[in-house]
């Protein structure tokens, strides 16, 4: 029996390395939107101790000074909220378009899969064929050669 060779290969091949890569892209741009999204956490936090001190420095002893620097830290922090949203969107749409491109190498690597699977088929097909062809034209060659052998013992 012949061996099967899928004669675009190449391209098959070439479409697994690509769909690798964008796995490795979305995953990175996943990875960069949790970075952002813990630095989000993390200013949040801040402001939240700010705020805290804040309280307290009302309820203690007033110190204007004191208590103006905290009003300055939390509004610095709402600033770094506010760019630290922006960031989050944009890795967000990173995710997005690797995950479009992703999914649309996927479907071309099983595209390129499924035509090899039907050559396959065909291949092996045409192998039943052609062996069912041999194997018939064994048999009317030894049928051939039992009748001329009867034939030369029957005179």
């Amino acid at each position: 029996m012949a061996v099967f060779r899928y004669k675009m290969q190449g391209i098959l091949n070439v479409k697994e390395k690509l769909e690798t890569r964008a796995k490795q892209e979305f995953a990175e741009a996943n990875n960069r939107l949790a970075e952002e999204k813990e630095k989000l956490a993390e200013l949040q936090r801040r402001k939240a101790t700010y705020m805290e001190e804040g309280v307290a420095l009302r309820l203690e002893h007033i110190d204007v000074r004191k208590i103006r620097e905290n009003k300055m830290a939390v509004m610095k922090m709402d600033e770094y909220i506010a760019k630290q949203i922006i960031q989050i969107n944009q890795a967000a749409k990173a995710v997005e378009r690797a995950r479009l491109a992703l999914q649309e190498l996927v479907q071309e690597r099983k595209t390129h899969e499924k035509l090899k699977e039907n050559a396959f088929v065909e291949f092996v097909k045409d192998e039943l064929y052609q062996e069912s062809k041999e194997i018939d034209q064994l048999t009317t060659y030894t049928h051939g050669q039992k009748m001329m052998g009867e034939n030369e013992h029957g005179r």
